[in-house]
């Protein structure tokens, strides 16, 4: 008898077709029909508030980004925030499907890897994939989403980088360890 295997994508930001494609080609030969569920993280409302108001200097600011703003701006930008991460999963729902996929997906305001982990549990996951912009630097201290994901779930992780193709990835990419 055979099931579905499941994959559990966290990305970064909406993927291209072109992305999709890449995605569903790692798992043409499989037998089984493959269930693909996106999770995007909620962008976050309290870095953009900061970055919006980025040009007062530290000391006008002591700590706190929401200092003279109104209740009202906040939630706004709080709406705003979903409503960006909620259209960037339904278009990378529609380009896994475009490119023949099946998928589902939700955005999720956890810390990333703990709902990649809770996800990886509940669907039975079979392997999990991320899929981010290059970070340089948390890379190299290992506090990147997928050195995370490594040492917290115990299925192979496989990290791509989004808008690139596999040879531009090249000796760049991690591969597929097992955990």
């Amino acid at each position: 008898m055979s099931g579905t295997y499941d994959v559990v994508l966290l990305v970064e930001q909406a993927l291209t077709v072109v992305d999709a494609r890449q995605v569903l080609s790692l798992h043409e030969e499989l037998d089984d029909p493959v269930v693909y569920h996106v999770l995007l993280p909620l962008e976050d409302a309290a870095a953009r508030i900061e970055a919006s108001m980025g040009g007062l200097s530290g000391g006008e600011l002591m700590g706190n980004p929401t200092i003279g703003m109104h209740e009202a701006d906040i939630e706004a930008v709080r709406k705003d925030s979903q409503e960006h991460s909620n259209d960037e999963l339904s278009t990378t729902l529609a380009a896994l499907r475009e490119a023949g996929g099946t998928a589902d997906g939700k955005v999720v305001g956890d810390d990333p890897i703990d709902a990649l982990a809770a996800e990886v549990s509940a669907v039975d996951g079979r392997e999990a994939i991320i899929l981010t912009r290059s970070h340089v630097v948390s890379e190299f201290f290992h506090l990147d989403w997928t050195s995370r994901a490594r040492r917290k779930i115990g299925v192979p992780v496989l990290h791509l980088l989004e808008h690139e193709s596999f040879d531009e990835q090249a000796g760049g990419g991690e591969g597929v360890t097992g955990v």
